[in-house]
């Protein structure tokens, strides 16, 4: 055979080969994506576990994973170190209220397998298989403390506030390996991914856990900015302290710790929460100013004490409805949740609930969920009436609440 004519039926060969292939490599991953379940995985703070429930509708139990099967081991080592041992009783008698902190923020990795938690009285990140329940890697953060979390929109990075050491760590979630990280202000808090991924936002809420609430007492809760740091250099590329722009509407009495904040869909604006303050303020990043502030009621049998409200948070919790058009708050200290019109700012139905801790939005984008901490359950409200619309009950103290996936057929580990 002419070699021309080998190679012709060589190119030909490979071609079809090519066109075979690519079908199927599309129905696998097609495959894949179906093998999975979109859940809600709930964070039991005080127990140490997880609820997971169905992501929409009726917020069914779907199973419950231990995050904290190494407990004794960890006991071990707190017990054998006296500093961590003081720190560990700091946190159960200070922010944790006279409980340990298990599991505060949690995220899926992209192929449903595991899960990883960060548990900020063992100052530490975990992965837990959730198949068996065993745990695939750990990584203690710097100082003697975790706190919130972010996953990259990629799935395949998880950064980490270090709260005692105003560090964020950010790992690799499949690996735990650490690929990053940078410094922020005092106790770094939430960490949020701009869309693209090209970039963090870390919150730093200062000292919350101390008696010296009063407004003139403000400078003794420490250095309070929002960090942002290119997400692939970790370089600080900006920082956004909000004492002057608070200053300059004449909000000197209140504070700038930035608590739960969420972006505007195409990112320009971002809405955000203060310690002590009954509300949330809309920020225009462009012009670097405040634009319209949200005081929201005040419920009467809530003493105006800032020395009685929980961690410095009167409201602590706020997401965004998918389009853009509604905001949800918990009103923690005041026992509500709100829907609020993004154009008007008029809120909602005030819906009755036992401290909210957090907000996110349902699998079908339908609906708020909030973790009741005070009721020990979750609870719906529907964007579009703002009236709830289901609760369920789950375990001890649930805060933080993330969509995540499992797969299809998951059940819970063996204990």
């Amino acid at each position: 055979m002419p070699a021309f004519r080998t190679r012709h039926m060589c190119l030909l060969a490979a071609a079809v080969a090519l066109t075979a292939t690519v079908p199927a490599a599309s129905a696998a991953s097609a495959a894949d994506a179906a093998a999975l379940r979109e859940v809600l995985f709930v964070g039991n703070n005080w127990d140490g576990t997880a609820d997971v429930l169905q992501s929409s509708g009726s917020l069914a139990k779907v199973g419950r994973i231990n995050v904290i099967p190494d407990k004794d081991a960890r006991m071990a080592e707190i017990n054998a170190d006296p500093i961590k041992w003081i720190y560990f009783m700091a946190i159960r008698n200070g922010v944790g209220e006279g409980h340990d902190q298990f599991a505060d923020d949690m995220y899926t990795t992209p192929d449903g397998t595991s899960v990883v938690v960060s548990r900020p009285s063992f100052a530490d990140v975990v992965s837990i298989n959730l198949a068996t329940g065993k745990i695939n890697w750990r990584f203690p953060v710097s100082g003697y403390r975790s706190d919130h979390m972010a996953v990259s929109p990629d799935g395949t990075k998880v950064a980490v506030s270090a709260s005692t050491a105003n560090t964020v760590h950010v790992l690799d979630i499949n690996t735990g390996k650490q690929v990053g990280k940078f410094a922020t202000g005092d106790k770094p808090h939430e960490n949020i991914f701009t869309k693209d991924g090209k970039y963090i936002y870390n919150m730093a809420i200062g000292d919350v856990n101390t008696s010296t609430d009063a407004p003139w007492l403000d400078w003794t809760k420490g250095d309070r900015h929002i960090t942002v740091v290119d997400a692939t250099t970790y370089q600080q590329v900006r920082i956004i302290d909000m004492r002057p722009k608070l200053d300059a509407i004449g909000l000197t009495d209140y504070s700038d710790a930035v608590r739960p904040a969420v972006f505007s869909p195409d990112e320009s604006k971002l809405y955000f929460q203060v310690s002590f303050f009954n509300g949330f303020f809309e920020y225009d990043l462009a012009t670097d100013r405040i634009t319209r502030t949200k005081t929201l009621p005040k419920n009467p049998a809530t003493s105006d004490d800032r020395t009685t409200f929980v961690n410095d948070s009167r409201h602590h919790g706020l997401s965004m409805s998918p389009d853009g058009s509604k905001l949800c708050v918990a009103g923690t200290m005041d026992d509500y949740a709100t829907i609020v019109n993004r154009s008007t700012l008029q809120e909602g139905p005030l819906v009755t609930a036992s401290k909210p801790y957090w907000a996110t939005v349902s699998g079908d984008g339908k609906s708020c969920v909030i973790s009741e901490s005070g009721a020990d359950q979750v609870t719906a409200i529907d964007f579009a009436t703002g009236q709830k619309t289901v609760s369920v009950p789950v375990g001890d103290h649930p805060q933080r609440v993330r969509l995540g996936h499992v797969a299809a057929n998951w059940t819970s580990p063996a204990s």
